[in-house]
């Protein structure tokens, strides 16, 4: 492909100083980034299994769950009627330990200051061989949300970042971190955007330089194995999602 001129590029509904949604682009048909959030918890549909735990609602679980005996709801929010649990990440509180086969963490970790906090509980909250699935920004509009601008987002992340601060908590074997997004999905999500509004190939590829989101699966380790078990914890996933989705 020929690169414009200097000068010579062609911004169209694009040269503007406001997004043409601001709102995520709900309110045109979905926000950018659901897509490669669905795609990722389609992709480990398995692991959402037995007991689950994710966050203000069971949206999620309950679209992608397989074999979920319990679909429980994680909320700091008291007068949330559907939290099941009340408790706060960063302190721990209320939130079992070695209870959940699964955690669905979707983009949350970054409106949270203390994330080494929050991802140590997040772990901790698993039973051994128990999987979190975690999404994280790279790229987004700041959150309108929970406090805006003063307290209601904190962090974008990179892979170095992404992976050093999980790795703080499990042995590198039992993390796998994915990339998603390029230039074009990026620029898509932040003027607001719907993923329909670009083809599968363009938001399918992948640029690792250019990343808007990140998705994250946790393996907790299995008591009494040393961190370098890493055959076994794979050997357990692949078993666990052949039980429930029947691979």
């Amino acid at each position: 492909m020929m690169e414009p001129l200097h000068g010579q590029v062609k911004f169209g509904d694009l040269r503007r100083l406001t997004p043409i949604s601001a709102v995520w682009g709900s309110d045109r048909g979905r926000p950018l980034d659901r897509y490669y959030i669905e795609n990722f918890l389609y992709e480990h549909r398995g692991d959402i299994t037995g007991r689950v735990l994710e966050i203000k609602d069971p949206g999620y679980t309950n679209l992608f769950g397989v074999n979920v005996d319990r679909a429980e709801v994680l909320d700091v929010d008291a007068s949330n009627t559907r939290a099941t649990v009340i408790g706060d990440l960063t302190k721990g509180a209320g939130i079992p330990s070695n209870a959940f086969d699964c955690f669905v963490f979707t983009q949350t970790l970054h409106i949270i200051y203390d994330v080494r906090a929050a991802v140590s509980n997040a772990v901790r909250l698993l039973k051994p061989g128990g999987v979190l699935l975690c999404t994280i920004p790279s790229v987004s509009r700041i959150n309108y949300e929970d406090g805006g601008l003063e307290s209601g987002d904190f962090w974008r992340f990179t892979p170095a970042s992404a992976r050093r601060l999980f790795e703080e908590f499990v042995p590198p074997e039992c993390l796998e971190i994915s990339s998603f997004g390029n230039v074009l999905a990026c620029s898509a999500f932040l003027y607001g955007l719907a993923p329909d509004e670009l083809t599968r190939e363009e938001l399918d590829y992948v640029d690792p330089w250019f990343p808007l989101i990140f998705c994250v699966r946790v393996v907790k380790p299995l008591r009494g194995r040393p961190a370098t078990g890493g055959t076994v914890q794979r050997l357990l996933t692949r078993v666990r999602r052949w039980l429930t989705v029947g691979r």
